[in-house]
């Protein structure tokens, strides 16, 4: 049940690389009193309808590229090595040791953050984002880090024990002074990275060998063996791991195993975990120690300590690492998606851990065509697809834009990248872009796998969980030139600040280009009589003035209204276009419980009065038309107000 030491195959593949982390058996983390499985998870609301004043565009379905960011296989960082050779890849794995960065003898306040400031700076070249772990024990070193990376300034304060079978040094780790220097470390650490686009992923090292959270054969169980628990505590290791918590709120966090420090990350929802030997079998007769024991999975298995913690729910909100056991790197995509001898079913450990990322440095030797592996690569993390865009064909001033965005994948997406929209000419030069508030994060996978052990069918069972997810915004056109582009969008990878090589997250589309713009179809600006053109009152392009305020409206176009016109108060919508001019009918839709009335003004001419009857409620729109004179063009001005009463609240003004 030992893991061997990475094989020389692997490890010779590309010259000299670190040894890979080579955790004891996995039964070694600790124990706890088991808990109930989750179960089911129960689904996440249903997205809102596209808007149906908007014109539906399909948009075709087409792979996504293998190097989508922080998704797939991490290769090791190896110092002034290309990263982007082998598989194609966005994630390179990192080890530090504790003593290169508490780098003084007599001060363990002080930290040079230079040795993984390089690494992280040379990764970004490569357009990568880091994984990174820290440690104080690793045996042999990884050739450029050292195998002792205790501290000095530890020297004196905290107990040193001899691990003969390992050949390594192993501190106390329940020394209160080691304790209170790990923590400041750790505080320090997420004040200086936490949210630096050059991470995707840190892992709660520094405890046990290869900073994996176990110390084997110096563990807990020590009723089998001569050899005494060189493990922390368990109240002193959710002291660490609370201190992780605290100090990186953006970036994603993961701890080895579920059963760590008595499950002190359970309860964390931001903290995911770390299968470092990902998808393998061991024993005789053989057992899987990733799949849960339904599955002919160990006792010890990752899932199954998922499962009697009660926390294999826990991708929802945390991201799920690792690493595919190096001794089947080579073979691991071979018998996909089944497995074979000491490969276990790969389809079965992606789809029930959810895994989004794994270490595998045999990816080196990957084939880009082999359809094994571009199977199991889309399907981990995200896999994100749009559907259908809506949007008008021919619009100027404000008009709405919307997607419906569908996860094929078994994660979602966990950072909140902004997201673009965009206008291409016939050049494909982008001429005008706008941030939405799009969060991606609400995009959850449609179809997840269940469990055996929750009892709803035979396996595989598949449960329907996300919806397609329809986000919708108002931007205005407001300087663009009449003309035909190519309405685009794009995520905004934060990498793209630091790296211009930064990979982009690109979309499962027949219209994604490489550039990261993903084309929605053609929009046609300020051409043709009409306007067809819809103005959200909130949209950012209007004013608003003495009192009138934007207010959340959830039966509203876009979730908002605008309220308190009247009375002063006035809401004017810039940038209408009038085609080419002349009498035209407008619509304006309001929320009202009880009748009003307003004033419509058109380009500060003279006011109409116009009655509102009362609509069901403060939430739920009704319309209102009538017709104006615009002229020529998208330069016209629609106020909205009531000089001695309360308007309605609006909600947004549509033309032609």
């Amino acid at each position: 049940m030992l893991r061997a030491l990475c094989s020389g195959a692997v490890a010779l593949t590309l010259g000299l690389l670190p040894a890979t982390s080579q955790a004891a058996p996995d039964n070694t983390a600790g124990t706890v009193a088991a808990a109930t499985a989750a179960g089911a998870p129960a689904r996440p609301p249903a997205s809102a309808t596209p808007d149906p004043t908007l014109t539906a565009h399909t948009l075709t379905r087409a792979d996504a590229p293998l190097d989508n960011p922080l998704k797939g296989f991490a290769r090791f960082y190896q110092p002034g090595v290309n990263e982007n050779t082998g598989y194609p890849h966005s994630l390179t794995w990192t080890y530090v040791g504790l003593s290169e960065v508490m780098n003084s003898a007599t001060d363990c306040g002080h930290y040079d953050w230079t040795v993984l400031d390089n690494a992280l700076n040379e990764i970004a070249t490569y357009g990568n984002q880091a994984a990174v772990r820290f440690y104080m024990e690793y045996p042999g070193g990884t050739g450029t880090h050292p195998a002792n990376a205790i501290p000095h300034c530890f020297d004196g304060h905290v107990t040193y024990r001899d691990d003969a079978y390992w050949g390594t040094t192993s501190p106390d780790y329940d020394s209160a002074y080691l304790l209170s220097a790990v923590k400041n470390f750790i505080a320090a650490f997420g004040a200086r990275y936490d949210n630096d686009p050059r991470i995707g992923f840190i892992h709660m090292g520094l405890v046990g060998l290869w900073g994996e959270w176990h110390t084997w054969p110096y563990d807990t169980d020590t009723s089998g063996d001569s050899y005494p628990n060189y493990m922390p505590t368990d109240a002193h290791g959710a002291e660490i791991i609370q201190a992780f918590n605290s100090a990186f709120t953006h970036t994603k966090l993961e701890v080895r195993y579920p059963n760590a420090a008595g499950g002190a990350a359970d309860t964390l929802p931001a903290v995911g975990y770390h299968d470092d030997s990902f998808c393998y079998r061991e024993g005789s007769p053989l057992a899987g120690v990733t799949l849960p024991e339904s599955l002919g999975g160990a006792s010890y298995s990752q899932l199954q300590l998922a499962l009697d913690q009660g926390v294999e729910n826990k991708w929802t909100t945390a991201s799920m690492g690792g690493e595919v056991r190096p001794e089947i790197q080579s073979t691991a995509f071979n018998y996909w998606p089944a497995g074979s001898g000491s490969v276990d079913n790969m389809k079965a450990c992606l789809e029930l851990e959810h895994t989004t990322w794994k270490i595998d440095e045999g990816s080196a030797n990957y084939s880009a065509t082999d359809a094994n592996v571009g199977a199991a690569v889309r399907e981990m993390g995200y896999d994100l697809n749009v559907d259908h865009a809506y949007f008008q064909n021919t619009a100027s001033g404000t008009t709405k834009v919307g997607v419906r965005i569908n996860n094929d994948g078994v994660a979602p997406f966990y950072y909140n990248w902004t997201v673009s929209l965009g206008l291409k000419d016939s050049s494909g030069n982008v001429v005008k872009t706008w941030d939405t508030s799009w969060d991606l994060r609400k995009v959850m996978p449609t179809k997840i796998r269940a469990f055996p052990d929750w009892g709803v069918g035979s396996d595989p069972t598949y449960l329907d969980y996300g919806y397609a997810q329809y986000f919708d915004t108002s931007v205005n056109l407001a300087g663009v030139a009449t003309g035909n582009y190519q309405l685009v969008m794009k995520v905004k990878n934060p990498l793209s600040a630091i790296s211009s090589n930064a990979k982009q997250l690109r979309f499962a589309n027949a219209t994604q280009n490489a550039d990261g713009w993903l084309g929605l179809g053609a929009m046609a600006v300020g051409s043709g009589t009409g306007t067809n053109a819809s103005y959200e009152a909130e949209a950012s392009g209007n004013t608003l003035s003495g009192g009138a305020v934007v207010a959340s409206c959830a039966g509203c176009s876009g979730g908002s209204k605008v309220g308190y016109v009247g009375n002063g108060g006035k809401l004017t919508f810039n940038g209408v276009n009038g085609g080419s001019g002349g009498s035209q009918q407008i619509t304006i839709a309001y929320a009202s419980a009880v009748a009003r009335s307003a004033t419509v003004q058109v380009n500060g001419g003279t006011a109409q009065t116009v009655s509102f009857p009362a609509t069901t409620d403060w939430t739920t729109p009704g319309t209102k038309s009538l017709t104006v004179n615009l002229g020529s063009g998208s330069n016209n001005t629609i106020t909205i107000a009531n000089p001695s009463d309360w308007a309605p609240d609006i909600d947004r003004l549509t033309t032609p």
